[in-house]
């Protein structure tokens, strides 16, 4: 009803209830623990209009660093807000994990601006150059929006868009992110 993703209602607290709690209380500016406390509980119980993006046109992703958020959008509707974490915009010096003796280093940033999805990897979990990626689509060089076995409630990737496993198979199974499909990333507005 609200618009937060959540595998389904059945009655038991488990992961993509936490991941569509979290998503909640980052929407609403609370503390993101992925638990209801007393204010989620209350907001959850008074609030009766969907969560929305701030795009109102067309059939893409948006990305709010700021928020920590994906919204799915189809024809100008959100349609689901996911949990997310981008990237924390630190430096980093990793190993290549494809290729052994050599170092990465880089900034861990998820640039901002339109993009597309250009290519894609549907069959589960693929070793990118920084780590274990799940079902990536990618949008811009090396940046994906991709499943995770870690979606925290801050920044913490190398620069792609973290959601979970669940909510990347959700993606892929309802083909709401085909390839082609705009993706806008900003800061809290689309200026």
């Amino acid at each position: 009803k609200l618009g937060f993703w959540l595998a389904s209602t059945n009655g038991r607290f488990e992961d993509t209830t936490r991941q569509a709690v979290m998503a909640f209380q980052k929407y609403y500016r609370l503390k993101a623990t992925g638990s209801i406390t007393l204010g989620t509980a209350y907001l959850l119980d008074t609030v009766d209009k969907p969560a929305s993006a701030l795009s109102t046109e067309g059939t893409l992703a948006e990305v709010d660093k700021q928020r920590q958020l994906l919204f799915l959008v189809q024809d100008g509707k959100t349609i689901a807000v996911l949990n997310a974490s981008t990237g924390d915009d630190r430096e980093y010096e990793e190993p290549d994990a494809n290729s052994p003796g050599v170092i990465i280093r880089g900034v861990a940033l998820t640039p901002e601006g339109t993009f597309a999805i250009d290519r894609e990897r549907p069959d589960g979990w693929w070793i990118g150059d920084l780590g274990q990626i799940y079902r990536p689509k990618y949008f811009i060089g090396g940046v994906a929006i991709h499943g995770s076995t870690s979606v925290p409630a801050y920044p913490a990737s190398h620069g792609c868009v973290r959601v979970s496993v669940a909510a990347m198979d959700m993606i892929w199974d309802t083909g709401v992110l085909p390839r082609g499909t705009t993706v806008v990333v900003h800061s809290g507005s689309l200026t």
